[in-house]
Order: structure tokens, then sequence, then C-alpha cells
């Protein structure tokens, strides 16, 4: 029987470290069958303090093509080791009370010379209850994308520089709380899957 083929597999994820930021993100993710899915997030935040000037502003998404392994990933998708290819999308401004980093044309959209990365990932995904498991992650690749430094004066902003950015090295990491959906989708402690 192909548990794949015959049941949806979907899981509904935050990730717990963007939270702990102060930055509300949700994720879905998807089983394709043949023990791959694809997974999807979206984060926004806006905190600022005029008075200070103290502002931390992010927002964008992500996509990652996961391919999962392992004796686990037998039984039931969406568990144990995965491999990936992940890609984001996103801006930011970051600044508090000094001198601050703006990415993307200032008062511009998430098109406006977004930041962007690509890069391979790798995870585990550890059940903890019968429809929780706490997906671990990290994706290593390039960061790319405009940004502007500026200083925050007594009213108006001055920029200082406009510089590229090109970053090679970690671009994400994920210890996401997952909640999983669907018919037959949830953890057995006995098999660690479906009875």
């Amino acid at each position: 029987m192909d548990l794949f083929s015959t049941s949806a597999y979907l899981a509904i994820k935050t990730n717990m470290l963007y939270d702990a930021l102060g930055v509300p993100n949700i994720g879905m993710e998807f089983s394709l069958g043949k023990r791959w899915s694809i997974a999807a997030y979206w984060m926004y935040a806006w905190w600022n303090n005029n008075h200070h000037h103290n502002y931390w502003r992010i927002y964008g998404g992500g996509i990652s093509l996961r391919k999962w392994f392992g004796k686990a990933s037998k039984v039931k998708p969406l568990q144990g080791h995965h491999l990936g290819i992940n890609a984001q999308a996103f801006t930011y401004d970051f600044e508090v009370g000094g001198k601050g980093y703006m990415a993307g044309i200032p008062g511009g959209t998430l098109l406006d010379r977004t930041s962007y990365a690509v890069g391979a990932e790798y995870g585990y995904s550890l059940p903890i209850a019968k429809r929780l498991n706490i997906d671990f992650s990290v994706v290593a690749g390039y960061m790319g994308g405009r940004y502007y430094e500026y200083e925050p004066l007594d009213g108006p902003y001055v920029w200082k520089a406009t510089k590229n950015r090109h970053w090679i090295g970690p671009t994400k990491a994920e210890v996401s709380l997952v909640w999983l959906l669907g018919h037959g989708n949830y953890n057995n402690k006995k098999k660690g899957g479906d009875k």
C-alpha cells in the first residue's frame, strides 16, 4: 500500500526562532509523493518607535523542495531526515538607535530590489506528540541584494551609502513547531507512523 498516494499529508508550521525574535511567521508543507514535499512560509514584522527611531522591519517568504530519507520517512511522509533546495525573497530595516540598514528601495515594496537567498538545506523532523513534530533545519548558500545605510536624526533620515550584499554561508535556521493535518497523518509511538 502506497501511503503517499492514498492520503493527503499536510503540515502547518511556525519557525520558533523567528517567533522568539518578534517576527510572526506561518508555513505550510505538502507531501508530493515518493518521499518528496514542498514547503512555503511567510513572515511579517513591523515594529517601530518614532521617538527613538527604533525599527525592526522584516517581511518576505521562501519555498523549499525537499526529499525525505531514512527509516522514518518510509513509514510516513514529513518525518525523518530531509535534504532540499531553498529560495527566499525578503526586505528588512534594522536600526536600534544608531546606524540603520534597509534592504530594498526606501518606501518601496518587496518587489523593489528585494534581497534574495538560495541554498541547500538539511533537516530532521522529530515527532513530539500525536499530531506535533519539531522540524530542525539549516540552509547554506548565497544571499544577495542592495541595501542602504542611514542614520536617523531628529526627523529626517540621512542616507550614508548604497551597497550590494554578497554573502556565502548560512542563510536560514529553522526550529519549527509542526502541526500534522490530514487523514492518517499522525505519529504512532510504536511504529513512528500509521497504525
